[in-house]
This record gives structure tokens, sequence and C-alpha cells, in this order.
């Protein structure tokens, strides 16, 4: 199991608490280390849709201008954009066995799926 996100992201902690606190293993992919790759991304937008995937609660999206905002209207431009801005991507997103199955946190969504 891979969990993708940035470590001081408060939802991120709350996920890798909650994996910790019952013992699943996981491996931890830093989108401000490693990056992100666009195929990665096309993978999550086929499970979870582009609009999804691009957190637009958080402060990276809420900093951009209302025609910026505007302009990431399609995947192929939300891709683009997505790489060159990783903190823009909602997180955290776990895969297991490669395949995506859950986005953010929601640990009633956690435990029906992880335990």
């Amino acid at each position: 199991m891979i969990v993708y996100g940035i470590p001081n992201c408060n939802t991120v902690k709350k996920s890798l608490d909650w994996l910790k606190s019952h013992q699943i293993e996981f491996e931890f992919h830093d989108f401000k280390k490693k990056g992100i790759t666009a195929e990665k991304l096309k993978e999550w937008f086929k499970v979870f849709g582009w609009e999804t995937v691009l957190n637009k609660k958080g402060l990276t999206w809420k900093k951009l201008s209302k025609e910026e905002q505007a302009a990431l209207d399609n995947e192929d431009k939300v891709i683009v954009y997505l790489i060159d801005n990783t903190s823009a991507i909602k997180r955290p997103v776990i895969e297991k066995d490669g395949h995506a199955i859950l986005i953010s946190f929601d640990e009633n969504q956690y435990a029906k799926t992880l335990v």
C-alpha cells in the first residue's frame, strides 16, 4: 500500500496516525520530494474524477485569481497544473496493489475499505 501526500498536511497526519493505530503497513510517497507523474494523475482521475483530485479547498487553489481558477477547466490543464503545484492535489491518496482506493480522510470509509 502506498500513501501519497505531504507530511505537514493535517489530513495526511490524521490518515497516517489512523493507519499506524490499526497496524496497517504502508509506504509514504512525499509529493514535495518525489513529485507526481501525468500517468499517475490520469489513473486517479479515472477513479475519482479530476474535479475531486484537484483540491479546491486548499491554500494553493485559493491563491489563484478567479481567472486562473476558471482556466483550469479540463483534465489536460489540471494535469499540467498539478505536476507543477503538487500541494493542490487532494490528499492523501491511498493505493493498494497499484490501484487508487481512497482519497482524503474519512475514518468510516477507511474502516470499511482497509480493515
